[in-house]
C-alpha cells in the first residue's frame, strides 16, 4: 500500500496501476540503463523490447523514471522515447531521489532509486542489467554502491546479470554477505559477471527455478526478514563474451578513467562507454541480449509469486 505522503509526487501509469490492483504480476524496471548505460536510439529499443518480453511472459512491465519532478510508476510509449533522447538526466539514487522530486529535474533511476519507488507502489520484482557494488579500489576511494545498502534494507527481488564486471565482485560479495543480502545464482554454482557467464568466485547459494526463488522471497517475508534478494542470471551461453577476453578492455577503461580523474557518479557510464568503445560495439550486443534475459526470469519470478 502506497503512503499517502507519497501520492503527490507519484504517477502510476495505468496498465501498472490496473495490474496491481487486480494482483496481476508486475515487474519493475530501471532507468539509468537507457539515460547512462546506452547511446540512443540502442538505449530506446532496448527499453521498449524489455517490456514486451515482459508482456509476452504474462507480466506487466513497469519502468520507473523521474521526469519533470514526477516519480513515474510506469511510462507511456511517448515518455520512454523522451527520455532516451534526454541528455543531461540525472542518476538517481536514494540520496538524490527527493531532490529531483522537488526540484522537478529529469533522472534514471538506479538499483537503489527503483527498488525504493517499487516498494513503495507494491511491486516486488524488478528486473535489470547488473547492480552497483564495490568499485575497484575502493579501499582508498570508498567508491561503494548505495545499491548495496538497498538491497539490505528493501523488500524487493533484484534479478540481474550479478555485479558489473567492472566491479570488485570479490568485495562486492563480501559486502552483501554482511549486509544479510542473499545471493543467488540461477542455475548455476559460480556467480556471474556482466558480459560473461563465470567469474572466479562460487555463488552463495544456488536455486535452478522462478518458483522456487518465489518460494524463498516468501519464506523470508514470514519470517519478518528485512531487506531484497539478488538473483544473479548468467547471460545466455551465445551472447557471452569470455571473461578472459573483458578482463583487458576493462583494464584498459579503468586505466583511462584513472588518467582523466573520474570519479563518483560518472564513473560506471565511463567506463561502459570506454568498453563499448574498446569491444567495437559487442559489449553493448550482450548487455541488451543480459537485460532481456533477466526480464525474462523477472517476469516468471512474478507470476510464481
Amino acid at each position: 500500500m502506497m503512503p499517502e505522503k507519497a501520492r503527490p509526487f507519484i504517477d502510476v501509469h495505468p496498465t501498472v496501476a490496473d495490474a496491481l490492483t487486480a494482483g496481476r504480476p508486475v515487474v519493475a524496471l530501471e532507468s539509468t540503463i537507457i539515460t547512462h548505460g546506452m547511446p540512443y536510439p540502442d538505449n530506446s529499443a532496448m527499453a521498449a523490447n524489455v517490456e514486451k518480453i515482459i508482456r509476452d511472459e504474462g507480466a506487466t512491465p513497469a519502468t520507473i523514471a523521474v521526469i519533470g519532478g514526477r516519480l513515474k510508476i510506469g511510462l507511456s510509449d511517448a515518455e520512454r522515447e523522451a527520455l532516451a533522447k534526454t541528455t543531461g538526466a540525472m542518476k538517481l539514487s536514494r540520496a538524490d531521489l527527493g531532490f529531483a522530486l522537488v526540484q522537478g529535474r529529469t533522472g534514471g533511476t538506479t538499483v537503489a532509486a527503483t527498488m525504493i519507488a517499487a516498494h513503495l507502489a507494491g511491486i516486488s520484482v524488478f528486473a535489470t542489467g547488473g547492480i552497483g557494488g564495490v568499485h575497484k579500489g575502493a579501499e582508498k576511494s570508498f567508491d561503494i554502491s548505495a545499491d548495496l545498502d538497498e538491497l539490505a534494507r528493501t523488500p524487493v527481488i533484484v534479478v540481474s546479470a550479478g555485479a558489473k564486471a567492472i566491479l570488485d565482485i570479490e568485495k562486492t560479495l563480501e559486502v552483501l554477505e554482511t549486509r544479510g543480502v542473499p545471493v543467488v545464482a540461477f542455475g548455476s554454482d559460480v556467480m556471474p559477471a556482466f558480459w560473461s557467464r563465470q567469474s572466479p568466485f562460487a555463488a552463495p547459494l544456488r536455486l535452478d527455478t522462478a518458483e522456487a526463488i518465489a518460494d524463498f522471497f516468501k519464506v523470508r517475508r514470514v519470517f519478518g526478514t528485512d531487506g531484497g534478494m539478488l538473483i544473479a542470471n548468467p547471460v545466455p551461453e551465445a551472447d557471452e563474451i569470455a571473461a578472459e577476453v573483458m578482463a583487458a578492455h576493462i583494464e584498459a577503461a579503468q586505466q583511462a578513467a584513472e588518467a582523466q580523474r573520474v570519479s563518483g557518479k560518472a564513473v560506471t557510464p565511463f567506463l561502459l562507454a570506454k568498453i563499448l568503445e574498446l569491444t567495437g560495439g559487442a559489449s553493448l550486443r550482450t548487455n541488451i541480449a543480459l537485460v532481456e534475459n533477466n526480464a525474462r526470469l523477472a517476469a516468471r519470478i512474478a507470476r510464481a509469486l
